[in-house]
């Protein structure tokens, strides 16, 4: 499988090859700093996380993975898809339509754990999903790279990051198999590492991704058509692995867990894949659609949360109404959520029954009366 546009008029870039190595890389010293912070981060954000993990319900994902099969469809079979026809749609210049085909062909990315927990959903399938999509991309990466650039008529080989895709798996594995133990062994303890986990390691995340940024701002392609297909990639992902969930009868958390998992992308694993396969002279126009693309799947998670959050507080205020003599703190954040979630156990065993999937439009005799 092969890309090559050093012969393309739109290759070329103003700037000499010296200028590019410079903006393209970091200080050795504060580009080691960066990735081993991110490292430590990544690692520490995922034990956290996988202290929500119950054994009981991870095995039964396993056993039935129905919610992990919908999973990888929308991770490898959407969103190359919508990677493949905004490129054309668009009439992307090759080495672009390159950039976003690569990003729509890699897995999943951590970022959507964080905000799987934000909106309730269920982190289970969520850390499931992450996990067998970094292990699927060893085959699913070049299949739909391969498929997708039959008619293009590529002629330099791509490199896919094998060694990038094992270092995923185990800072994804290793920490949350930790975390499941310790919620296991410390139900209680696992509760309050949880919670701090997420509110840091969304901080974390804002910080790691502004930093990225600077030390990549000289690769910045102001280009008004791959800033558009940023804004709306994620997007679309997001909505379709929404609706292909609904489709076929997904739980409602299970929908939400999905669609987050569908439009977040693992940045790092594309921009790797293109500084292993493209000179810098072609990284200039590559590497800001990766860029922008996390900006905006960042931006799209937070004002995702934001909704859910606020869609929560509006039923709180309605269940209050209706049930006066409740006291201020007496409704869990659970409670006025649970007409979104669904027993798993009907979910998985009854796929094919669409009303008892989605019973829960019926708040009112989900949520439990306050105590008087």
């Amino acid at each position: 499988m092969t890309a090559n546009c050093s012969s393309s008029s739109a290759c070329p870039a103003n700037t000499s090859e010296e200028e590019l190595l410079v903006g393209l890389r970091a200080p050795g010293n504060l580009e080691v700093v960066f990735t081993v912070l991110t490292a430590v981060m990544m690692g520490l954000l995922m034990f956290s996380l996988g202290c929500s993990v119950e054994l009981q319900k991870l095995w039964s994902h396993i056993r039935r993975p129905w919610g992990i099969a919908v999973g990888l469809l929308c991770q490898f079979g959407l969103m190359p898809l919508i990677a493949y026809l905004l490129a054309i749609s668009f009439s992307l210049k090759p080495v672009h339509a390159i950039a976003v085909l690569i990003m729509g062909c890699c897995p999943g990315g951590t970022i959507s754990n964080i905000f799987t927990f934000w909106v309730d959903g269920d982190m289970d399938l969520s850390i499931s999903m992450t996990t067998c999509s970094t292990v699927a991309a060893l085959g699913m990466m070049p299949l739909c790279l391969y498929l997708y650039t039959l008619s293009w008529n590529l002629e330099q080989h791509l490199t896919l990051p094998y060694q990038n895709i094992g270092i995923s798996l185990v800072c994804l594995t290793v920490p949350v198999a930790l975390g499941i133990y310790v919620n296991y062994k410390c139900p209680k303890q696992s509760k309050k590492i949880l919670k701090v986990g997420a509110i840091v390691g969304g901080i974390l995340f804002l910080v790691v991704a502004v930093a990225g940024m600077l030390l990549a701002r000289a690769s910045w392609d102001p280009d008004i058509t791959l800033l558009t297909i940023s804004f709306i990639f994620p997007l679309i992902g997001h909505v379709m692995g929404f609706l292909l969930a609904f489709l076929t009868h997904q739980s409602w958390q299970r929908c939400r867990t999905i669609s987050l998992e569908t439009g977040a992308q693992n940045i790092q694993m594309c921009i790797t894949m293109l500084q292993l396969s493209f000179s810098a002279k072609q990284l200039v126009q590559m590497l800001s659609f990766p860029l922008s693309y996390g900006l905006f799947q960042l931006l799209h998670g937070i004002l995702i949360v934001a909704a859910y959050k606020l869609y929560k507080e509006i039923l709180k205020n309605k269940h209050r109404k209706r049930n006066p003599g409740c006291a201020e703190g007496s409704i869990s954040p659970k409670e006025t959520s649970t007409f979104l979630e669904l027993s798993e156990e009907v979910a998985v065993t009854r796929p094919s029954e669409p009303m008892d999937s989605h019973t829960a439009l019926e708040p009112s005799g989900r949520i439990s009366s306050c105590a008087q």
